[in-house]
């Protein structure tokens, strides 16, 4: 209904006085949610496990540190001294399971303690969260999507190397590898690396451990599809996804020695794939590899000449201005489909943004290697259990696309902060128990009880 306008308006004259009080008030309401979904996997088993032997030595039980951090990223922290600022807040006590939080020193200390076997047992439960997530969702084949990123550092981090950061060229950094999982939209695996490496010839070991942990766990003949850009056409990453008989995708770089531009200037026929794109297909040999590879060239129209001067020298000058691109697979995909399949690498990137914006992947908390890759691995089981929580509760699939991307539609951790996880509520105790009271919103109610329904 319409209300009069001398009701839609009120005055503000003075400043409010400030007052801090002991009050149990919290502003990370969302965090309940977060914890008993955490109950329900038996995190807290897990991690007991998996830290028995090589848990980082400190006052601080290791499980309690893992989910203070956890919580951090999550509520947006992006430095460890950020935990000042939640240190007297009681969901953030309660969730770690700790009576006084540990200052920032305490906390890069223990992430300093980390070595190569504790990361491994961070590892072995990022494994288990996403294939336990498979098993439940019953997929029937996975597409993996390896891409390397660039996380710049300070001059004096250990194994920060200069080399391929393409904003700051002398500035030293790390280049991690990670293992994405396209129909999930979770990150399997991550390796920190310094930044001087090159994707194709330094993922092989990482691209061959990937296989064997997928191999070993969920059997040899589960239907696997890697998608990689041009930097892994290398003859190692072709022997290696051609041995462990797997599907790929890969990009192929226009290099001179491949003879791809005397095959594309001469071609006369070219069908349409989509609007705007057409595609031939070749049998490419690479003599070198001892290889030969099915190839689809692909030419997309643009309005203008690009900064990356894809144009090569057609014979016609009335052909127009065109992007051209080169895929190699061993699929039997159609020309059509397959560049909507290389297409779908594009949430990949979604995910890339989000470990970075979101949860403080790319922050360098301490100077040591270690540290910081543990770091790293925390960002991307935090990524992992938010994505977790959503999939556990979706019952609408998306429509099947042949981009091969996220089965469910998944909201960042930027929206979940905003509508349901940093909200505001008042611990009391009831004589019904313990109680969190939230604030009065038909929105934010709907919410809450749409993801406890579903649990």
């Amino acid at each position: 209904m319409r209300r009069a306008k001398r009701t839609l308006a009120r005055r503000v004259n003075a400043d409010l006085r400030l007052q801090f009080g002991d009050e149990r008030l919290t502003t990370f309401a969302g965090l309940e949610l977060l914890g008993r979904h955490l109950r329900w996997l038996g995190f807290n088993r897990q991690l007991r496990e998996a830290f028995r032997v090589v848990a980082p030595r400190g006052d601080y039980p290791a499980l309690g540190v893992v989910r203070l951090l956890l919580a951090m990223l999550w509520l947006g922290a992006r430095r460890l001294r950020h935990v000042r600022f939640v240190a007297r807040d009681p969901m953030v006590l309660r969730f770690s399971g700790l009576r006084v939080l540990p200052e920032e020193r305490t906390l890069s200390r223990w992430l300093g303690r980390f070595t190569g076997r504790s990361l491994q047992a961070l590892a072995a439960i990022n494994t288990d969260l996403v294939l336990n997530g498979v098993r439940r969702l019953k997929l029937r084949a996975l597409t993996l999507d390896i891409d390397g990123t660039v996380v710049s550092t300070g001059m004096q981090v250990l194994w920060a190397l200069r080399g391929f950061n393409p904003h700051h060229r002398k500035v030293p950094s790390y280049y991690p590898i990670l293992a994405h999982l396209a129909e999930t939209g979770q990150v399997l695996s991550v390796k920190n690396r310094p930044g001087n490496v090159h994707d194709g010839r330094c993922g092989v070991t990482f691209l061959r451990e990937v296989i064997r942990l997928l191999r070993a766990r969920l059997g040899r003949r589960f239907p696997l599809r890697f998608r990689m850009d041009g930097a892994f056409f290398q003859r190692e990453v072709l022997q290696t996804l051609l041995r462990a008989r797997v599907d790929f995708a890969i990009k192929v770089p226009m290099h001179p020695w491949l003879d791809l531009k005397s095959r594309i200037q001469m071609r006369m026929r070219w069908v349409r794939v989509a609007e705007g794109v057409s595609a031939f297909e070749t049998v490419l040999p690479v003599p070198p590899w001892g290889l030969r590879l099915r190839v689809v060239c692909y030419r997309k129209w643009v309005f203008h000449p690009t900064a990356k001067n894809y144009q090569l020298d057609l014979f016609s000058p009335d052909d127009g201005t065109f992007e051209y691109s080169a895929v190699a697979t061993n699929m039997g995909l159609s020309p059509s489909k397959l560049w909507l399949f290389m297409a779908g690498r594009g949430a990949q990137e979604k995910t890339l943004a989000e470990l970075k914006s979101g949860l403080a992947f790319d922050t360098v908390p301490t100077r040591r290697y270690a540290a910081n890759s543990a770091w790293q691995w925390l960002s991307v089981l935090a990524h992992n259990l938010h994505r977790d929580f959503q999939l556990s509760r979706r019952d609408v699939q998306r429509r099947r696309s042949p981009k091969s991307t996220y089965l469910f539609p998944l909201e960042s951790i930027l929206t979940s902060r905003f509508e349901w996880l940093n909200v505001a509520g008042r611990l009391l105790r009831l004589a019904e128990g313990l109680t969190l009271r939230l604030p009065k919103s038909p929105a934010l109610e709907n919410r809450y009880r749409s993801w406890l329904q579903a649990a």
